[in-house]
């Protein structure tokens, strides 16, 4: 269904820009359009940004800029894009943090997942796994539980940011050892990794080639992946249900949005150029092939349903869990 999909697209693809032309002459010429990424450099979200960045800027044969906007699990970055103009000059990589778990997590949030703008595409989905810092003196996940259960100074863990999947990926941990966790969130990947690998939190989930280096270096150890699935990368690694935690099984996903109200014909022509740019061999050599990532590419109808679907299922997590952020 996939093959589908993606064929449909492509085939579209050249009818696209001719109705996105007529309707608005200006785009893309005008200026630069800026894809934000909300998240700190060197992370998924940001891999995945300028990689479309690049792909766009060539096809539409304008520069696309990358403009980093950490913070409150994306919700910055989220709300900057909320309040932009919707003249297709602004897009978003938007995540489950930003596009449904924040909706239940945060009290208050500055902005409407489904209200305040345009889907364009499911990018990809992508698994976490988990990372321990390698001094910790385990080699398992049952090792981890029975060191958690024995030791409360080991009780905390690292995340990307409240209301990521790698935050939510330790609430669900938590609930389901029946051990309480501290939650200490950063403002991305990165600076949650050099804490993990330097030892002042013992561990962390998140998405596998963000690890990789510092595995290969001896200073993290990766556990189990949070997928019902093995996956490719890492094929030795096991499933945290196969590591003897049942009922856990969660992957991450990438999308990309458009402020509410961009043109139609707009929006149609982008997805349309990221479809394409995600068929693409070197696309999916860097993002399949070394992340990990499970390539999508929908229609924007397919991405509004997917997040009508993940809203209510993270928020049924949250509540679970007792998790909370301001």
């Amino acid at each position: 269904m996939r093959f589908i999909r993606f064929t449909a697209a492509l085939l579209s693809a050249a009818l696209v820009p001719l109705a996105a032309t007529a309707q608005t002459p200006d785009w893309p010429a005008a200026k630069p359009i800026v894809y934000v990424v909300p998240f700190t450099p060197g992370g998924s979200t940001d891999i995945v940004g300028r990689t479309l960045a690049q792909k766009l800027g060539e096809s539409l044969k304008q520069s696309v800029v990358v403009d980093n906007k950490p913070g409150q699990a994306g919700g910055i970055g989220a709300a900057y894009v909320a309040k932009a103009p919707p003249d297709g000059y602004t897009l978003f990589g938007g995540t489950i943090s930003t596009h449904a778990i924040n909706a239940s997590l945060y009290k208050k949030l500055s902005y409407d997942p489904m209200k305040d703008f345009e889907p364009v595409s499911l990018v990809a989905r992508l698994p976490n796994v988990l990372i321990v810092n390698s001094q910790l003196g385990v080699n398992s996940v049952a090792d981890l539980v029975a060191l958690l259960k024995k030791d409360e100074s080991k009780r905390t863990f690292a995340s990307s940011g409240a209301g990521t999947s790698t935050h939510l990926a330790g609430e669900m941990f938590a609930d389901l050892i029946g051990v309480k966790l501290t939650h200490v969130p950063y403002k991305g990947t990165p600076p949650a990794l050099t804490d993990v690998a330097a030892g002042q939190v013992p561990f962390m989930f998140d998405q596998v080639t963000a690890a990789l280096p510092l595995v290969k270096s001896g200073k993290l150890k990766l556990l189990a992946v949070t997928t019902a699935k093995r996956i490719a990368l890492v094929p030795d690694l096991p499933t945290m249900i196969e590591s003897g935690i049942p009922g856990f099984e969660m992957s991450s996903w990438q999308a990309v949005y458009a402020p509410k109200g961009t043109p139609k014909p707009i929006v149609q022509r982008l997805n349309a150029e990221i479809v394409k740019a995600l068929h693409q061999p070197d696309v999916q050599a860097k993002l399949s092939g070394q992340l990990a990532m499970e390539l999508v590419g929908s229609t924007p109808e397919e991405l509004r349903d997917h997040m009508a679907r993940e809203i209510p299922r993270w928020a049924e997590l949250v509540k679970k869990s007792g998790a909370v952020a301001d």
